[in-house]
């Protein structure tokens, strides 16, 4: 839960757009649109995460980034919808590399970048 918290008070007080949570944020980015581009990133879908097709997908992808990403497959909170804070009802359990390609991705949609402004 710390993880989650020091991550939202982050980007509610800093431009997410401009934020880098990993040495190689572009490449994660361009390939998490490649492999998942149905992923609605704006509202998050549980199915796109936990079904069995979803698990097989999202296996081989995250484990790609084994030795480059540290704590790559470590547990981590992802919110459901980007506008919201963390709560029980908008929160679901992820991968740290899951994470970073959702969260990556809304900072550079731009989508975290309105918690600055509230």
């Amino acid at each position: 839960m710390h993880h989650a918290e020091t991550y939202f008070k982050l980007i509610s007080s800093y431009d997410a757009s401009k934020l880098r949570l990993t040495k190689i944020d572009d490449e994660i980015y361009e390939d998490f649109e490649l492999t998942f581009p149905e992923i609605n990133v704006a509202h998050l879908n549980e199915d796109d995460f936990k079904s069995n097709d979803s698990k097989e997908k999202w296996r081989p992808w995250i484990n790609k980034y084994e030795k480059r990403v540290n704590d790559f497959n470590f547990g981590s909170l992802l919110r459901i919808d980007p506008t919201e804070d963390y709560t029980k009802e908008n929160t679901l359990f992820a991968s740290r590399m899951q994470f970073y390609a959702i969260e990556i991705a809304r900072n550079k949609k731009g989508l975290n970048t309105p918690l600055s402004q509230k």
